[in-house]
Protein backbone atom coordinates (compact mmCIF):
# COMPACT_ATOMS: atom_id res chain seq x y z
CA UNK A 1 0.00 0.00 0.00
CA UNK A 2 1.26 3.45 -0.95
CA UNK A 3 1.52 6.09 1.74
CA UNK A 4 1.33 9.26 1.15
CA UNK A 5 1.92 11.84 3.31
CA UNK A 6 2.65 15.70 3.96
CA UNK A 7 6.65 15.88 5.68
CA UNK A 8 6.53 20.09 6.07
CA UNK A 9 3.94 19.57 9.12
CA UNK A 10 6.29 21.95 11.79
CA UNK A 11 5.11 19.51 14.61
CA UNK A 12 7.40 20.91 16.99
CA UNK A 13 9.67 23.85 17.50
CA UNK A 14 13.54 24.04 17.80
CA UNK A 15 14.31 26.52 21.01
CA UNK A 16 17.45 24.80 22.08
CA UNK A 17 20.92 26.14 21.48
CA UNK A 18 19.08 29.53 21.32
CA UNK A 19 17.32 28.66 17.73
CA UNK A 20 15.04 31.03 16.33
CA UNK A 21 12.14 30.93 13.48
CA UNK A 22 12.92 26.83 13.04
CA UNK A 23 10.45 23.65 13.00
CA UNK A 24 11.09 19.89 12.97
CA UNK A 25 8.97 17.12 12.01
CA UNK A 26 10.04 13.47 12.60
CA UNK A 27 9.27 11.93 9.31
CA UNK A 28 10.95 7.89 9.93
CA UNK A 29 12.76 5.82 11.87
CA UNK A 30 14.27 2.54 11.86
CA UNK A 31 15.09 -0.30 13.86
CA UNK A 32 18.14 0.85 14.68
CA UNK A 33 20.09 4.97 15.23
CA UNK A 34 18.56 6.30 11.93
CA UNK A 35 16.07 9.25 11.71
CA UNK A 36 14.76 11.70 8.78
CA UNK A 37 13.32 14.79 9.94
CA UNK A 38 12.03 17.63 8.35
CA UNK A 39 13.66 21.05 9.58
CA UNK A 40 12.08 24.68 8.15
CA UNK A 41 13.70 28.05 9.19
CA UNK A 42 11.86 30.62 8.82
CA UNK A 43 13.24 33.78 6.73
CA UNK A 44 16.13 35.24 9.39
CA UNK A 45 15.67 32.04 11.65
CA UNK A 46 18.67 30.21 12.84
CA UNK A 47 19.85 26.73 14.49
CA UNK A 48 22.10 27.51 17.01
CA UNK A 49 25.56 26.11 17.50
CA UNK A 50 25.16 22.68 18.56
CA UNK A 51 27.10 19.29 17.95
CA UNK A 52 25.54 16.62 15.82
CA UNK A 53 24.45 13.70 17.61
CA UNK A 54 25.88 10.92 15.19
CA UNK A 55 26.72 11.94 11.77
CA UNK A 56 24.32 13.74 10.25
CA UNK A 57 23.43 15.03 6.66
CA UNK A 58 21.41 18.18 6.21
CA UNK A 59 20.02 18.54 2.46
CA UNK A 60 18.34 21.89 1.38
CA UNK A 61 15.18 21.00 -0.44
CA UNK A 62 13.67 24.19 -1.03
CA UNK A 63 14.95 28.06 -0.05
CA UNK A 64 18.19 28.99 0.61
CA UNK A 65 20.29 29.86 3.79
CA UNK A 66 24.02 28.97 5.19
CA UNK A 67 25.83 26.40 7.07
CA UNK A 68 28.99 27.01 9.55
CA UNK A 69 31.00 24.36 10.77
CA UNK A 70 33.00 24.80 13.97
CA UNK A 71 35.56 27.80 12.47
CA UNK A 72 31.90 29.90 12.55
CA UNK A 73 32.86 30.34 8.17
CA UNK A 74 29.47 30.75 6.80
CA UNK A 75 28.80 28.90 3.57
CA UNK A 76 25.95 29.36 1.23
CA UNK A 77 23.49 26.77 0.01
CA UNK A 78 20.36 26.47 -2.17
CA UNK A 79 18.06 23.73 -2.68
CA UNK A 80 19.96 20.54 -4.17
CA UNK A 81 23.11 21.51 -1.92
CA UNK A 82 23.87 19.22 1.39
CA UNK A 83 26.68 19.06 4.30
CA UNK A 84 27.33 15.95 5.96
CA UNK A 85 28.32 16.81 10.14
CA UNK A 86 30.44 13.99 12.02
CA UNK A 87 29.42 13.00 15.00
CA UNK A 88 30.42 15.46 18.02
CA UNK A 89 30.76 18.26 15.35
CA UNK A 90 30.10 22.10 15.92
CA UNK A 91 27.54 23.41 13.75
CA UNK A 92 24.95 26.00 12.73
CA UNK A 93 22.53 26.60 10.09
CA UNK A 94 20.15 29.72 9.25
CA UNK A 95 18.32 32.07 6.10
CA UNK A 96 17.66 35.72 5.49
CA UNK A 97 14.53 34.67 2.93
CA UNK A 98 13.38 30.56 4.36
CA UNK A 99 14.61 27.52 3.92
CA UNK A 100 13.61 23.61 4.45
CA UNK A 101 15.31 20.92 4.94
CA UNK A 102 15.74 17.12 5.74
CA UNK A 103 17.89 15.95 8.24
CA UNK A 104 19.09 12.87 8.00
CA UNK A 105 21.25 11.08 10.97
CA UNK A 106 22.87 8.06 12.10
CA UNK A 107 25.70 6.27 12.59
CA UNK A 108 25.95 4.10 9.60
CA UNK A 109 25.45 6.92 6.89
CA UNK A 110 27.89 6.21 3.69
CA UNK A 111 28.08 9.49 1.77
CA UNK A 112 28.21 8.76 -2.55
CA UNK A 113 30.44 10.47 -4.76
CA UNK A 114 28.11 11.91 -7.71
CA UNK A 115 28.69 10.17 -10.67
CA UNK A 116 29.59 11.86 -13.72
Amino acid sequence: MVHIFRFDRAERPITRFASTGATATRVAAGDGPGYVTCLAIAPGGAIGTHPAPVRQLFLVVAGEGWVAGPDGQQVALTAGWGVCWEAGEQHTSGTESGLTALAVEGDGLQLYAPQD
